[in-house]
């Protein structure tokens, strides 16, 4: 009987006891004063506005502006074996913003300010960034199971697009390169620094023209005049047909390509982002499939000397143009950051009309 009273008595204190390091993990609030007594802080903790920015993890996010070119900000989120960080941002992506990263190993305490110049760990390069950190204090400590990631921005007004993430447990960015692993999770939000609003961003920004943009050019010009340049090839013998095909085909390809180019300079326009080559190769692309269509005016007959000429500028053009709508299509998906499924599924695309091209080429030589 004792036995089993003291086996029940362990069982209530263990539970109490794990009930209450839960407890502890969530401590912070904004209905709690912020616990960094220990520090001597150069700012009023009490007067920082104070906003829950990351529920699904429990982020706590306070800020102030303490003068007219310097902002405060305090991160506070549970304790993590691995890399907290809060990211700015021009158009709520990952790819091209900067962002304070830190994380407390069993040596150390580190911040670093970070450029998010791709998805990549290499693009991803430390000490390097467009925020002008305040060098009179930084810190990143972890205290009452939660970890608080505090520095100060020169700037009179920081950018409204906020990310959040944290890295994968037991991976730390360790010297030399200080090198960031994936992170785990992360979330975008958008925040009113005025009336103090944060709302979480389920979608990318104008996610909608985002998609209109990619499908619209990777059909055109990534599908399309594939589709094209192989019915020219291989259907000579149907003629007219082919050729009724082919412009047809093109046709299609170039209206839907010079909607997506559209698409992509409103996207510009309103996000701002800096996307200058993958621009650059667009309108480069634009200029090459009006200059095939312009080149359909003055074709000349099949009976002429010039045709031969005019056969190779056709081809070389559309060679050319292809080439490019293919990198830029992936370059496009990588900026978007849609990750493996479209990358796979517009590889498999190219697969399956390579493919076929090869099906028809070796016809073409067992005719010979």
């Amino acid at each position: 009987m004792k036995t089993t009273q003291f086996i029940i008595f362990i069982l209530i204190i263990t539970t109490i006891f794990g009930l209450s390091a839960k407890v502890n993990s969530q401590t912070d609030s904004c209905s709690s004063s912020l616990n960094l007594q220990n520090f001597n802080l150069p700012f009023d903790a009490a007067s920082l506005h104070c906003l829950s920015v990351w529920d699904a993890h429990n982020y706590i996010l306070r800020y102030s502006q303490t003068s007219s070119n310097i902002w405060t900000f305090v991160l506070s989120t549970p304790v993590v074996n691995s890399f907290i960080a809060i990211g700015f941002s021009s158009n709520g992506q990952m790819v091209g913003s900067s962002a304070i990263v830190g994380w407390v190993s069993s040596t150390e305490s580190t911040i670093k300010q970070y450029f998010l110049g791709g998805t990549t760990a290499n693009l991803v390069e430390p000490n390097k960034g467009n925020l002008q950190v305040a060098s009179n204090f930084s810190l990143i400590t972890s205290q009452s199971s939660r970890m608080y990631l505090v520095f100060q921005l020169e700037t009179n007004q920081p950018q409204k697009r906020l990310l959040y993430s944290f890295g994968r447990d037991g991976f730390l960015p360790v010297a030399p390169n200080y090198r960031l692993m994936e992170h785990s999770d992360k979330v975008s939000t958008s925040i009113n620094y005025i009336t103090g609003q944060s709302t979480s961003s389920s979608q990318s920004p104008y996610s909608k023209l985002r998609k209109s943009h990619g499908v619209l050019n990777m059909l055109g010009w990534g599908i399309l005049m594939i589709i094209g340049v192989i019915v020219a090839r291989y259907l000579k013998p149907y003629d007219p047909l082919w050729f009724y095909l082919h412009t047809c085909i093109q046709s299609f390809g170039f209206i839907f390509g010079i909607i997506g180019v559209v698409c992509g300079f409103v996207l510009n326009n309103k996000l701002n982002a800096d996307v200058s080559t993958h621009k650059a190769l667009g309108i480069i692309i634009l200029v090459l499939g009006c200059l095939q269509v312009m080149a359909l005016l003055v074709r000349p007959e099949k009976e002429s000397k010039a045709r031969k000429y005019w056969n190779w500028y056709h081809q070389g053009v559309g060679r050319i143009l292809l080439i490019l709508a293919i990198a830029n299509v992936f370059y496009g998906i990588h900026l978007g950051e849609k990750g493996k499924a479209w990358n796979a599924g517009y590889g498999a695309v190219l697969a399956i009309l390579v493919v076929t091209a090869v099906i028809f080429e070796l016809r073409l030589w067992f005719k010979k």
